[in-house]
């Protein structure tokens, strides 16, 4: 289990899943894994509901921001100074969706698409550092990019947070660094997907988590299956149709 109570430049340090249904989505994952919920009763939070495990924030889920916005999770990088990230994200052909803006006392944050097409969202953090808790069971434990350039991908985030990306598997997958400590992965986007960044959360036994999301209205799209490194996902759907994936075992690949 690992508590954290602040983030490096770079850094995953929050996700949240936008989805149409707030209770719906809090009992499913509370049913998943064990998250319990606290929904701001700020009106201007618009119903922005964080989860907890263990006292610790892990996550939270919020009502779309517009119409005709699909269901999704999105990561959140922690960033030293959102307003000069965002300038870097234009600089290096990205697009700022949502420039830099305040949240209440929590900190500041940006939403920017990278210039193959994947979304992901960027946090300075105030009051609020992001996720208490990292790389336990119940908890947010590694990010994949889904890229059709890879290489042009690891050349935007390098330039952006100074990540240090290793191809490990030709042509397959390559390894993110950040501050010497792994970040997450790369990978060729299949035929059929699109850019993105895909979550996982660990879990204890991938199989059965994958069970017991099918029991409560989720759909598995990929898995449960094994990775070299001795480690095991899945990749699930919730009820909402927001994808996320599960993992079990050695985080680095």
């Amino acid at each position: 289990m690992a508590e954290v109570t602040s983030y490096p430049n770079g850094r995953p340090c929050w996700a949240d899943v936008t989805t149409p249904d707030i209770g719906a989505a809090t009992a499913f994952y509370a049913e998943l894994f064990g998250w319990q919920a606290e929904q701001s009763p700020d009106p201007e939070a618009g119903g922005y509901t964080m989860f907890t495990l263990n006292g610790k924030h892990v996550a939270a889920a919020s009502p779309p921001q517009g119409d005709g916005i699909p269901p999704h999770w999105t990561v959140y990088l922690a960033s030293d100074d959102v307003d000069a990230s965002a300038g870097r994200v234009r600089d290096a052909g990205g697009t700022v969706l949502a420039e830099p803006f305040d949240v209440f006392d929590a900190g500041r944050m940006a939403v920017f698409q990278d210039p193959q097409g994947a979304i992901l969202s960027i946090w300075q953090a105030k009051e609020n550092i992001g996720a208490g808790l990292v790389n336990a069971v119940g908890a947010l434990s590694w990010n994949d990019l889904i890229s059709p350039d890879v290489e042009a991908s690891a050349a935007f985030y390098r330039d952006l947070f100074g990540w240090e990306i290793n191809e490990i598997a030709p042509g397959q997958y390559w390894s993110i660094l950040n501050a010497g400590n792994q970040n997450g992965g790369m990978m060729p986007m299949p035929p059929g997907a699109h850019p993105a960044w895909n979550l996982y959360f660990a879990v204890d036994d991938v199989d059965i988590t994958t069970a017991r999301a099918g029991e409560h209205g989720g759909q598995t799209v990929m898995g449960p299956m094994d990775i070299p490194n001795g480690a095991r996902f899945a990749v699930l759907r919730d009820p909402q149709d927001a994808v996320f994936s599960v993992l079990s075992g050695p985080l680095d690949p």
